[in-house]
């Protein structure tokens, strides 16, 4: 299969937004893999001192692009021959790789989780160590690196229109799921032809919540195999890595976006094993783990993680 290389240079990405009606700016074949450079942040989320560190495609974008709305810089999209709506894509994420050795972090007032208690606006720098693999803050703590890329989508159905990429929805997007590092794969559903899929968000590493609004943010490259799925159908996103399969729940109540990735864990489990529902729900409650992928974008994110392990035994009733 072959191998594309997608630059992060301005006419291959788009600021703040997905639509229907974006332009592919790379087809491929089901199979292919495409290595996708991405950058990160808009003037005013990093200090003004991190300018002169810009990569230059970053500079440029940012001082001759217009945003389209409030939201991250998205490299795509890439149009995959023959998907149509109702399919799926099936995303394996075979490497990611920092472009720079910085990442910028912000609190902004009425944003994050704890808006009542830090009203003001904070941003900083965050030196990133490549080598040593750590985050090093500016107070000298040292955070173990595990970059992953916290926007991932497909364009959303035509309907919706043109639409921030802040709130994840069922087209993926601002999923902001950190088991999404290489060896992991992300199934996306399918609402355009081609699929469109666009990238973005690196995150240098991000704790489960993202609570303060952003994690360390930076530029990343990635390497992706990408494949057609016509065998499968999906309503929301859906991933798994070599030891876990992953389900997910959006919705601006904590409570629902839960209460949607159990169910979606417990549909899946059926489908697996074939298992009664009532055995499938203690399964989840004995093994399962539910995670809050992240608290700060509209719609609250839950993902439920279960080790394909527990269903290596007993999967026939």
């Amino acid at each position: 299969m072959a191998v594309h290389r997608l630059s992060a240079e301005p006419g291959n990405v788009q600021w703040g937004a997905f639509s229907a009606d974006f332009t592919p700016v790379l087809e491929i074949e089901s199979g292919d893999t495409v290595v996708v450079d991405t950058i990160s942040g808009s003037p005013g989320q990093f200090p003004d001192s991190a300018w002169e560190r810009l990569l230059p495609e970053h500079h440029e974008f940012i001082t001759t692009r217009r945003q389209i709305l409030p939201g991250h810089l998205l490299t795509g999209p890439i149009a995959v021959r023959g998907a149509e709506p109702g399919d799926v894509l099936e995303v394996r994420l075979l490497d990611v790789r920092l472009r720079q050795d910085w990442a910028w972090n912000m609190i902004m007032p009425l944003r994050g989780t704890l808006p009542e208690d830090f009203p003001c606006r904070r941003v900083m720098t965050i030196e990133l160590d490549e080598k040593a693999m750590v985050a090093r803050m500016p107070w000298g703590a040292e955070i173990p690196l595990r970059p992953f890329f916290g926007v991932l989508g497909t364009l959303p159905p035509p309907e919706w229109g043109t639409i921030s990429s802040i709130a994840p929805q069922s087209h993926g997007g601002n999923l902001d799921i950190k088991e999404l590092v290489p060896g992991s794969t992300l199934y996306l559903p399918v609402y355009n032809p081609g699929a469109g899929l666009m990238v973005g968000d690196g995150h240098a590493v991000q704790g489960d919540g993202e609570s303060c609004l952003s994690a360390a943010e930076t530029a990343l490259t990635g390497t992706f195999e990408i494949f057609l799925r016509k065998n499968m159908s999906l309503s929301m996103p859906r991933a798994e890595t070599p030891t876990h399969h992953i389900t997910v729940g959006i919705d601006q109540d904590l409570d629902d976006a839960a209460r949607q990735a159990l169910r979606a864990m417990i549909s899946l489990i059926q489908q697996l094993t074939h298992l009664p529902a009532e055995d499938a729900y203690t399964l989840c409650s004995l093994a399962a783990d539910v995670r809050i992928s992240q608290l700060v974008n509209i719609n609250k994110g839950c993902h439920v993680m279960l080790p394909k392990s527990v269903l290596e035994t007993g999967t026939t009733n």
